[in-house]
């Protein structure tokens, strides 16, 4: 892959989350606040497009990334939520802005075609990109728990009978060869150092 064309795949992921990130950011919340009504206040997808002119990151009681203009929506979003760059939002911004668009993605695929990697290769950067991305702006070590469990979670659903034929074992017989033949050299090995020492004691 050159880096013309990673840069652009890059910059499509990255505006396809951005556009869809700032369109759900709503529902999120929305779903925090009914999970924990009277620790948080109301946060609309209007106010996250303000984020910066509203809060500003003097209002934050952690560090920020500024790695992307997102930064602030993220840090700002975990800050009303749960008052720092917690593993739980990270999980909650992840699933919604990247694991979401990569389920969708897939699930516009047969099902036959998962196992071919020229179908899902950019899919999966995108997803992994995604997750680095919110990560990075939260402060976050990447790749952490987190994500290795989100990818091991899609392995197990997605990729699980896909053949790997690479990683298999070889057929019995070549097995069975690699087994004996040390099996059978160790004995000959013994007889020509018995025989080699014999030989030397006589000629003493």
């Amino acid at each position: 892959m050159t880096a013309t064309s990673f840069s652009l795949m890059f910059s499509g992921c990255f505006m396809t989350v951005l556009i869809w990130g700032c369109t759900t950011v709503d529902g999120l919340v929305d779903e925090q606040l009914a999970v924990q009504p009277a620790t948080t206040t109301k946060y609309h997808s209007t106010d996250m497009m303000t984020a910066n002119a509203t809060y500003g990151e003097s209002a934050l009681k952690f560090a920020c990334g500024n790695i992307s203009h997102s930064c602030m929506y993220y840090c700002n979003f975990c800050n009303d939520i749960h008052g720092a760059p917690t593993m739980g939002c990270l999980s909650i911004l992840s699933t919604h802005l990247c694991l979401r668009n990569f389920e969708s993605a897939m699930a516009s695929l047969n099902s036959t075609d998962w196992c071919i990697w020229d179908n899902v290769r950019g899919l999966y950067s995108n997803l992994s990109l995604c997750t680095e991305d919110i990560s990075d702006c939260l402060l976050i070590p990447w790749p952490n728990p987190l994500v290795e469990e989100t990818f091991v979670n899609i392995h197990a659903e997605f990729f699980k009978d896909c053949p790997t034929e690479e990683l298999s074992d070889p057929p019995p017989v070549i097995v069975f060869a690699l087994v004996i033949t040390p099996i059978c050299l160790i004995p000959v090995m013994v007889s020509l150092v018995v025989l080699k020492t014999k030989n030397g004691d006589g000629s003493s």
